[in-house]
């Protein structure tokens, strides 16, 4: 097989969720794999974290303005090198294409109604494209891969799919996510001591911010220990506007944001983590679970969307909605040991079911599956 994989942002410094998943997607086949032939497109950019092996073959293609990226230079030149499948990895595909066409889905987020609006013009840009796009290509799909059973049910009954064009293959996390514990000579850089609580809030509403630190400023004023809060890569003033308009300003001497975490860093961070907030108000699978699982941190997360699902039925599952609930499932951990201990080894043994060579396991039968059915 001559397979194309579009990867276009993975060699950008400061990647996200959907760039590490084709990432490790790509590096599990390039070991597995030698007997087809990979075309891997990218975008330049400053960190070349993937290499040429003698079938996996590194094809950059000029210009960072994702649609005509992806709807002008990604068919053209993967027609030129001649690629008999095109997996396109982060939602959308061109919509003018003839090589047969596999997607990975991650959700339909952009194509549910808004209970908020997003004031980050990049995320609403993007939500535009995707709301134009996937409507045009989802019957060109020779399959569509999503990444949860929950996501999968939810695709096949909102845009009214057959069951055999959606495809569910489970991501994984990377193997560097363990217990680290000489974790200070690296989460220093992002917090003075062991113990914080973690969080990856961001401005995408789906995160579920604003509540989560309310849950938190319940939780200062409950707790005799006063934990400080770690978040990452959060914007200053959408914070202001959050404490402003709630009156929570006792959160504000105990909150860092350090800015990017590298995700190399990630393991040490999470290792010196008293607890992991992951309380979104949706997820299409939720690949930080498991790494905080891996690292041996309790994780309090939702009991909406894929989350019960990856994270298990002995997990800890709030309602996102209620900052009561937040609140005191963080005092819980805090005030009893046992279920402290209880949910450190359950998410140790959680996280043992997911790896990213199980993915490409499942990737990599599914190419030869459709492969085959284009022969016919």
């Amino acid at each position: 097989m001559r397979i194309g994989i579009e990867a276009q942002r993975i060699f950008r410094k400061n990647k996200h969720g959907m760039d590490y998943v084709v990432l490790q997607e790509i590096i599990e086949l390039q070991k597995m794999d030698h007997r087809n032939e990979y075309y891997i497109f990218v975008a330049p950019g400053p960190d070349r974290c993937l290499e040429d092996t003698s079938n996996v073959h590194i094809i950059e293609i000029e210009g960072n303005f994702y649609p005509t990226w992806e709807q002008l230079s990604l068919p053209k030149v993967a027609n030129e090198v001649g690629v008999e499948l095109l997996h396109c990895t982060s939602n959308t595909a061109p919509i003018r294409c003839d090589i047969p066409l596999i997607l990975t889905l991650h959700d339909i987020i952009f194509l549910e109604p808004r209970d908020k609006q997003n004031k980050s013009l990049y995320q609403n840009l993007g939500w535009f494209y995707r709301r134009m796009v996937v409507p045009r290509i989802l019957k060109k799909c020779r399959r569509i891969i999503t990444v949860s059973e929950f996501e999968q049910n939810n695709i096949i009954s909102k845009l009214g799919l057959p069951r055999k064009q959606v495809a569910m293959i489970y991501n994984g996390y990377n193997n560097w996510f363990r217990p680290m514990e000489d974790a200070d000579c690296v989460f220093a850089k992002y917090m003075a001591e062991r113990g914080y609580l973690f969080f990856l809030g961001n401005t995408d509403p789906k995160k579920n911010t604003e509540r989560t630190l309310i849950a938190y400023s319940k939780y200062l004023e409950r707790s005799s220990v006063k934990r400080k809060l770690l978040m990452a890569d959060l914007d200053r003033h959408y914070l202001n506007d959050i404490i402003e308009r709630n009156h929570i300003e006792n959160i504000l001497s105990h909150i860092e944001m350090p800015g990017y975490i590298v995700n190399t860093d990630l393991p040490y961070v999470y290792s010196a983590a008293f607890a992991f907030l992951y309380t979104s108000l949706r997820e299409s699978f939720g690949i930080p679970l498991l790494e905080a699982m891996a690292c041996g941190t309790p994780v309090v997360t939702s009991d909406t969307s894929s989350m019960p699902e990856i994270a298990g039925p002995d997990a800890i599952l709030v309602n996102p909605e209620s900052a009561d609930e937040i609140c005191e499932q963080l005092l819980r951990l805090e005030n009893v040991k046992a279920f402290y201990h209880q949910q450190v080894e359950m998410g140790l043994q959680r996280a043992k079911l997911f790896s990213w060579k199980y993915t490409a396991d499942q990737l990599l039968s599914l190419y030869e599956t459709v492969w085959r059915e284009t022969r016919h």
